[in-house]
C-alpha cells in the first residue's frame, strides 16, 4: 500500500470528483479507509472531503460500489464447450479471485440489502445474460448464480481473512493458502455439480435445453 499522499499547500486544488475519491479509496483498500486517509490521498484537508461524502460507512459503500461495478464479470461465449457447468466454473473462479484481490468487500456484496442500485443493475443484466445464453428461465439463472456467488464469497472471504493467522504463526502462509485453496476450488466444483443437478430435477418434464449442461 502506498502512503498517503500530503495535501497540496500550492496551486489552485485539482477537482474532487466521485472517481478520483473511489480510486484513493482503491488504493488504500476498504479495511484501511479513513476519512484522513482518503483526503490527505486527494491532497485536500478531511472537512473538505466531507462536502462530497457525509461519512466514513458511505464512503466505504461508495469505494466498494466501484469495486463491484468494475469487476469484468466473465461473458458466457457462443459455442463455448463443456456448457452451463463449464461456465459456472469460470465464474465461481472469477468470484475466488475478485473477493481475494478486494479484501474487506464481503460486507457489501454478500448481503442483498447492502448492495446498491448500480450494483443490483449489474447482477440483473448478468442473469438475463445467462439465462439468454443458456436456454434457462431468468429465475432459473438467478437462483443458480446466486448460489454460487454467495457460497463462492463467503467461504473465499473465510479462507483468504485466516490464511497465516494464529495459531499457526510458524506455518508457511503460501503453503497454508494454496491448500485451503485447493480444498475451495473442490468444494465449488462440488456445489456447481449438485446445484445443475437440483435444477435439473425441479425443472422436471421441462427439463433443461442440452445445450445447458
Amino acid at each position: 500500500m502506498k502512503a498517503p499522499q500530503q495535501p497540496a499547500t500550492r496551486g489552485r486544488p485539482r477537482t474532487i470528483t466521485r472517481e478520483r475519491i473511489v480510486d484513493a479509496g482503491i488504493e488504500i483498500g476498504l479495511p484501511n479507509i479513513t476519512f484522513v486517509g482518503v483526503a490527505a490521498a486527494l491532497g485536500i484537508s478531511h472537512m473538505a472531503l466531507y462536502k462530497h461524502v457525509a461519512n466514513l460507512e458511505a464512503l466505504k459503500s461508495m469505494v466498494a460500489e466501484e469495486i463491484f461495478t468494475r469487476w469484468q464479470i466473465p461473458r458466457a461465449e457462443a459455442g463455448q464447450r463443456g456448457g452451463l457447468r463449464e461456465y459456472m466454473t469460470e465464474f465461481a473462479t472469477s468470484v475466488r479471485v475478485f473477493v481475494k484481490a478486494h479484501p474487506g468487500l464481503t460486507p457489501y456484496v454478500i448481503r442483498r440489502l447492502a448492495a446498491t442500485q448500480p450494483m443490483l443493475i449489474k447482477i440483473d443484466e448478468h442473469q438475463s445474460h445467462i439465462a439468454q445464453a443458456y436456454g434457462i428461465t431468468k429465475e432459473q439463472a438467478r437462483w443458480l448464480l446466486a448460489t454460487v456467488a454467495f457460497h463462492g464469497i463467503a467461504v473465499a472471504d473465510t479462507v483468504y481473512s485466516v490464511t497465516g493467522r494464529e495459531p499457526l504463526l510458524d506455518a508457511d502462509r503460501a503453503a497454508e493458502e494454496a491448500e485451503m485453496e485447493a480444498e475451495l476450488i473442490q468444494g465449488m466444483r462440488a456445489l456447481i455439480v449438485g446445484a445443475l443437478a437440483l435444477l435439473q430435477e425441479e425443472a422436471g418434464e421441462t427439463s433443461l435445453p442440452p445445450h445447458a449442461l
